[in-house]
């Protein structure tokens, strides 16, 4: 599995609380995933829709700019999203030997206190 720091984890998977406010990138790292010499050549994101959210989680602006790949880190800057509701987020990746993959996350919208 891809290292998640800065994810928390339950019996449904890894999963980021998110204020509703909060515009920030999120990372994966799969170095540890991939096999010796192999990279993360492209990443795609796609965010599950909720039926009826006023305000859903989405891409700031376009994939070009919100998801980005450094050292085998994939990155996703992510906005918005309905307190109380929990988003699933899918990244598929490529490898530099044409190998897929997708893993999925979960964020959950809410007010985060320290």
């Amino acid at each position: 599995m891809a290292n998640l720091t800065g994810f928390k984890k339950d019996n449904q998977g890894a999963f980021i609380e998110k204020h509703p406010s909060a515009n920030i990138k999120y990372g994966m790292d799969f170095t540890d995933y991939l096999v010796s010499n192999d990279t993360v050549n492209s990443a795609t994101v796609a965010i599950e829709a909720i039926a009826g959210d006023a305000s859903p989680l989405a891409l700031p602006t376009d994939a070009a700019t919100d998801v980005g790949i450094a050292n085998n880190v994939v990155s996703v800057r992510l906005n918005g999203g309905t307190s109380g509701n929990v988003y699933n987020v899918d990244v598929t990746v490529v490898t530099s030997s044409s190998d897929t993959d997708a893993r999925r996350f979960r964020i959950v919208v809410g007010d985060k206190h320290l």
